[in-house]
């Protein structure tokens, strides 16, 4: 089974997609695909589908939204079926998968459901392992593999997480939790991207990247060490202004220490100088994400 959630919801069973159109199963089957090969509680599923005022039904409507997706996974698996089969390993490997059923994929268990990926792919799980490699390089000052290995992990998103679906209070939970370590992973790319003197090849992403998340105080500051390693440090100190200007007006606080200190920086600094100051100011590797 290839899942696909960073982005819209595509999960496939031997190639053939089993993502219903229907709003609520596919709530359900997002849930499940998000945590392939664990079991997802009843109660998990039946709050994500109608918060905390559940109609009394909600346990047989629940297993028939199951029903229907197995009902998909069934085709699937029909489908599927000795497809392919163009070697002795392959025709084993359709046995295997003609062997299986519907409940087999979509495992019925104490106390929930769990969706057997059978050693699939998780778009999910691809990124934690990319980016966990690229955090690790970042730590061991190997800036080109951190920069790649987080370039690719990047790339697995094609939108925002369940883009299509229409989410509930768990997965509007887990969205905004994989939104964070998506920030995550780009704050510390960009960061090893500044590391190699890629500050000029960053200032268009970054003008966007400040105009998306206006109190970002990492992205900010990130925006404001290429322009002024860009010779551009009028414009830098005005990125500071407009930054504090949007976080006194809309959250009452100042900016941080950190991005003060940056600031005093650039003020600080000749043209002689640009770089040097620069990543002193940064003070390595950024703080954790503040004021998203």
């Amino acid at each position: 089974m290839d899942i696909d959630v960073l982005g819209a919801l595509a999960v496939r069973e031997n190639g053939v997609s089993i993502t219903p159109t229907a709003p609520k199963p596919r709530q359900v089957l997002a849930l499940l695909a998000l945590h392939a090969d664990q079991v997802v509680p009843v109660a998990a599923l039946i709050e994500e589908l109608w918060g905390g005022e559940p109609p009394r039904s909600a346990r047989t409507t629940l297993q028939t939204y199951v029903l229907q997706l197995r009902a998909l996974i069934a085709t699937a698996l029909e489908k599927g079926a000795g497809a392919g089969a163009e070697s002795p390993q392959d025709t084993e490997s359709a046995r295997e998968h003609a062997s299986r059923t519907a409940k087999d994929v979509l495992v019925t268990l104490p106390g929930g459901y769990l969706l057997n990926s059978g050693g699939g792919t998780l778009d999910v799980r691809e990124f934690d392992r990319l980016a966990g490699m690229g955090y690790r390089a970042m730590d061991a000052g190997d800036f080109p593999s951190a920069a790649r290995l987080l370039r690719e992990a990047l790339a697995l998103w094609s939108g925002a997480a369940f883009a299509d679906v229409q989410g509930g209070v768990q997965l509007d939970m887990e969205t905004r939790r994989l939104e964070e370590t998506r920030l995550c992973a780009l704050d510390q790319r960009i960061e090893a991207d500044l590391r190699l003197g890629r500050h000029r090849e960053l200032l268009a992403e970054l003008t966007v990247l400040v105009s998306r998340y206006r109190t970002h105080e990492n992205l900010h500051g990130q925006f404001m060490l290429a322009l002024h390693r860009s010779g551009r440090r009028g414009e830098a100190l005005d990125v500071y202004q407009r930054l504090r200007g949007t976080l006194v007006r809309e959250l009452g606080l100042e900016p941080s220490a950190g991005l003060r200190r940056l600031q005093r920086s650039i003020l600080m600094a000749g043209p002689e100088n640009l770089a040097e100051a620069g990543a002193e100011a940064a003070g390595g590797r950024p703080a954790p994400l503040v004021r998203v």
